[in-house]
């Protein structure tokens, strides 16, 4: 997401970077540029002018630090300029006193209320909450059905029944309250902002259950439409935040970078796949760090710890410093890390990327190969793939619809990483023998240096990370 504005911005700081000094002409000609690249990203025109004004302001008032350079000095105040517009801080969540804490759910038809009230679900889950989903979009045929489904997975209950959506919501209520569920989500019927009686519907059902937060779901690919539905919302039912979905696919972003400061509520959560795990809250210091092309590593590290079991993963490095890491072993981090999400969002959120580089261009096909190659072994060819000969290459590539090449190469590679590995904890002959201490403490932290380098080179290679 964001590619368009990313190179655009990439490019302008690019030119500044070979300059001494800035004149005021030169910040001037700067930031039109700016304006520019903001447009083009489908940025209403009020917030990019908003935006160039209070930035050439601090510009040229000098607010800058004198050790850094032009180039660092206009980027600490974009990046500044853009977490302002984006909304300042994350929206902090507050529980009621008496539950259940009721979120109501708004939005236009196709945008993906159903499938984001069982992300939020999954997400109050891991807050240690314990929701309860209403299925009050009695509009849409199997709404409700689709509902269930998609919760069974995240084993959250659906209320709902067939009747009038104010019935449900307000029925939903009480089972809440007799279940003991502290969170209750109401999905509700997709609707056109011109559409006076579905309005009205769902202002009903606001008023019944008396929500504590009253969500939009936005769709970010439709541009500046979004922002004209949300304020066309915001009059009817005063809303709380909003929610951004298929932020993977808009490579322009417009809809985040206008939403808070045309409609003044803040975008609450971003749903970045199509997977339940692929939600977040929307944090805008993090997100104005990746449109300036500096990575989130905060986000990177949370799907981290998320995705990854410490256990097995401490196991692995173990492993891997004593020399008996496998293609087993192998296959455990590769699955772990898939479960972070979307590749081209992991590579996207990493820091300094490579010139050239870019996110969209990651094929995560590459890694559904190298699983197949290696379930397509046997666990004795996994413990010790040296044994792999000309005819058991000729097996695994048919047996995993690869080739040989595809096959030997993946052995190659992992037989050199071994080779390193093996290197990074060998204690070196020729020096003389000291303490025992003194020299594990050396080979370990050699070992370290390795293993980072290692992972360092895996994580945009060919067959994905060993990264812990």
């Amino acid at each position: 997401m964001f590619d368009t504005l990313t190179d655009r911005l990439g490019n302008i700081f690019d030119r500044l970077r070979s300059r001494g000094k800035l004149s005021e002409s030169d910040i001037n000609a700067v930031m039109a540029e700016v304006r520019t690249a903001l447009l083009e990203a489908d940025v209403n025109l009020k917030v990019a002018k908003q935006f160039q004004d209070k930035v050439t302001e601090r510009c040229v008032q000098s607010e800058m630090h004198t050790a850094l350079n032009p180039a660092q000095q206009v980027i600490k105040i974009v990046n500044d300029e853009l977490i302002e517009i984006l909304g300042g801080q994350a929206l902090t969540l507050a529980y009621s006193d008496k539950p259940p804490t009721v979120v109501l759910l708004a939005g236009l038809q196709g945008v993906g209320k159903t499938t984001n009230a069982v992300k939020l679900a999954k997400w109050f889950k891991s807050q240690g909450r314990n929701p309860i989903l209403i299925g009050a979009d009695l509009q849409r045929p199997a709404a409700v059905e689709q509902l269930r489904v998609l919760a069974s997975n995240i084993d959250v209950p659906v209320f709902s029944e067939s009747s009038d959506p104010v019935i449900v919501a307000r029925n939903g209520l009480s089972e809440a309250i007799s279940s003991g569920r502290d969170v209750l989500i109401c999905d509700t019927a997709g609707r056109l902002s011109i559409d006076e009686d579905l309005m009205n519907e769902i202002r009903q059902i606001s008023d019944e259950i008396q929500p504590h937060y009253t969500f939009l779901v936005i769709d970010a690919m439709t541009g500046q439409e979004a922002v004209n539905v949300a304020e066309t919302f915001n009059d009817k039912l005063a809303l709380d935040g909003m929610i951004l979905t298929k932020l993977d696919g808009d490579s322009r972003g417009g809809a985040a970078l206008s939403a808070k400061t045309i409609v003044g509520k803040p975008i609450a959560f971003a749903s970045t796949g199509e997977k339940v795990e692929d939600f977040e809250v929307f944090h805008p210091d993090r997100l104005a760090s990746r449109i300036l092309g500096m990575g989130d590593v905060l986000t990177l590290i949370e799907k981290a710890e998320d995705a990854f079991d410490h256990q097995e993963a401490q196991k692995a490095a173990d492993r891997l410093l004593s020399g008996q890491f496998n293609l087993e072993d192998f296959l455990e981090q590769m699955q772990q890390l898939k479960k972070m999400g979307p590749l081209q969002n992991i590579v996207g959120m990493m820091p300094d990327l490579p010139q050239g580089v870019n996110p969209d261009d990651v094929d995560e096909t590459r890694l559904t190969r190298v699983e197949a190659i290696i379930t397509s072994m046997t666990y004795e060819e996994r413990d010790r793939p040296e044994i792999i000969d000309g005819s058991r290459r000729s097996r695994i590539a048919k047996g995993s619809g690869t080739s040989i090449q595809e096959v030997s190469l993946l052995l190659k590679q992992f037989k050199e990483i071994k080779r390193m590995m093996k290197g990074a904890v060998k204690p070196n002959k020729k020096k003389k023998k000291k303490s025992s201490k003194g020299r594990k403490g050396k080979q370990n932290s050699r070992a370290k240096r390795e293993i980072n380098k290692t992972a360092n080179a895996f994580d945009l290679g060919e067959f994905g990370s060993f990264k812990n």
